[in-house]
């Protein structure tokens, strides 16, 4: 499953992070790497941008650049 899929509340690991060049430093840069965990706090009312809690902090990314990153949902999100 990709990023964009998780629903709002629900938690995956990171997996993989995809994109070609400034796109996919970027994600990196943001702290979206590989085995961390994140969580889907808020989606704006059109659907677009998502809000993330990863490592501490929030992030909003868009969606398009939400399907770049492959993860593996967690059973007992909260």
């Amino acid at each position: 499953m990709t990023l964009d899929q998780l629903g709002v509340g629900n938690s995956g690991i990171i997996l993989k992070v995809g994109g070609a060049g400034a796109l996919r430093r970027r994600l990196l840069d943001m702290g979206l790497t590989p085995k961390t965990r994140v969580m889907v706090r808020k989606v704006a009312p059109m659907g677009d941008p998502i809000e993330l809690h990863l490592r501490g902090y929030e992030l909003t990314l868009r969606l398009e650049d939400a399907r770049e990153i492959e993860l593996e949902a967690e059973e007992d999100a909260q």
